[in-house]
């Protein structure tokens, strides 16, 4: 197993790592901003060494500066938990060049998903179910491009080759948009992701949004941990998941789980990762691969009784996968709700000082959080301070649970979300199951 654990980010992600590490005997390492130095896990683990100022750009994405810490402090291993570095491959580069080990996928498995026109091409030489598209990234002959769209059917999305998080799409409607919405695209492609290189695919109208948790171990094993429904967003950031899917039968989810692990075979992927799919008219479509471990990895661990980053870390220690695909098993409800640092209504960032906080608890509740009486938000990150996670054995309990634990819950201080997932939790359609990505955003406009 692996010595000295260097975790290479911040927030609740950080407090979970820390919590994998200590549970298996590991030395752990934080890294801080110096807007961070009360953080939980800067207080519980072994060593820790102060990063750079506030700004990510000096501090949690300094690559330099995350290298030396691990060389002064002995460390044998890098997590880098979810956003900032995590799939950046020149980093998981960097890493095993300087003599440690990443903890997560080589640099170019990353590298390969992490451009959607290759991952695409991957996909679909697996077998695995792709969105109808262009096949690869489009040129700049108009008449080409119209051909194409026309072959595909409106609506068609124009799409960033580099893009994420849901930046660097445009939806098109009809032919007299479509050069526009090229050239558009393009331009914000070249500025946010420095590469211009856009692909075409078909606008599925009234998708969900499912994913697929895998775990392989670079070694000739792989396996699948089920499915989780994120349908339920805003600007296409997730606010709520739940596993397993609502309505997802295990015959589908048998199908779709063993293409993903054939994928993970023929790229001799190494590490955790989610395969993320639209879910329209009972087909899935592939749309990335998140390479890392995923924000809403609670619910899968919560449905199968499976430690993820455990996995994750034994994986990096060089372990061969010690469960197979008979030994995973799938009971009762997982949801998942985000709780951020914003107000409920206008979502804006709500950065301050908590006065005072009270978990929820109860059986079938988890709340991973940084977050204490008298910590300080800062106003320099992404605004999540917890995820509330409620299991029970039926979907109607696991919900009957987050209503108690939303009731229960106090942060004051600051403002959050929280009315808004409560107001989620009453909602007619989600309880009845199976809303799609926009149903959210509808909902919200209704209210306005």
């Amino acid at each position: 197993m692996l010595d000295k654990v260097l975790i290479a980010n911040r927030g609740e992600i950080a407090l979970r790592i820390l919590r994998a590490c200590h549970e298996l005997g590991i030395e752990t390492v934080a890294v801080y901003s110096t807007a961070d130095k009360d953080l939980m896990h800067v207080k519980l683990a072994g060593e820790s060494v102060c990063i750079g100022p506030p700004a990510a750009g000096q501090s949690y994405l300094n690559i330099p500066a995350l290298i030396s810490a691990a060389e002064v402090t002995d460390a044998t291993a890098i997590h880098p938990g979810y956003g900032f570095l995590a799939e950046n491959a020149d980093f998981a580069e960097r890493v095993e060049a300087s003599g440690f080990i990443f903890i997560g996928p080589k640099a170019d498995n990353i590298r390969l998903m992490g451009d959607k026109v290759s991952a695409i091409a991957a996909m679909k030489k697996s077998g695995v179910p792709c969105v109808p598209g262009s096949d690869g990234s489009l040129g700049n002959d108009n008449e080409r491009n119209l051909e194409l769209a026309e072959k595909i059917g409106y609506p068609v999305i124009i799409k960033a080759s580099g893009g994420g998080g849901g930046r660097g799409m445009r939806v098109v409607h009809s032919p007299a948009a479509l050069i526009h919405a090229i050239a558009m695209t393009r331009q914000e492609a070249q500025a946010a992701f420095n590469n211009s290189m856009v692909y075409m695919e078909k606008f599925l109208q009234n998708p969900r949004h499912i994913e697929i948790q895998v775990a392989s171990d670079g070694q000739g094993h792989a396996i699948h941990l089920g499915e989780r429904d994120c349908s339920m967003q805003r600007r296409h950031q997730k606010v709520l998941e739940e596993a397993p899917a609502p309505g997802l039968t295990p015959e589908q989810r048998k199908a779709i789980g063993s293409r993903c692990v054939q994928a993970c075979l023929d790229m001799n992927y190494r590490g955790v990762g989610t395969f993320e799919f639209l879910y329209e008219d009972g087909q899935f479509y592939f749309i990335e691969m998140n390479t890392r471990i995923q924000v809403e990895h609670p619910v899968t661990e919560m449905i199968t009784g499976i430690d993820l980053v455990r996995l994750q870390i034994e994986i990096a220690a060089g372990k061969p996968l010690s469960i197979t695909q008979e030994q995973v098993h799938f009971k009762g409800h997982a949801i998942e709700c985000r709780i951020n640092a914003e107000d409920a209504k206008t979502f804006l960032p709500s950065p301050g000082k908590i006065e005072l906080f009270h978990p929820p608890g109860g059986l079938g509740i988890r709340f991973d959080s940084h977050i204490y009486s008298g910590y300080h938000v800062p106003p320099n990150y992404d605004s999540l301070i917890g995820k509330l996670i409620t299991y029970g054995e039926t979907r109607d309990i696991a919900i009957a649970r987050m209503r108690n634990a939303l009731n229960e819950i106090v942060i004051q201080g600051i403002k959050t979300n929280i009315a808004l997932h409560q107001d989620l939790l009453h909602d007619a359609s989600f309880v009845q199951g199976g809303t799609n990505i926009h149903y959210l955003e509808k909902k919200l406009a209704l209210h306005k």
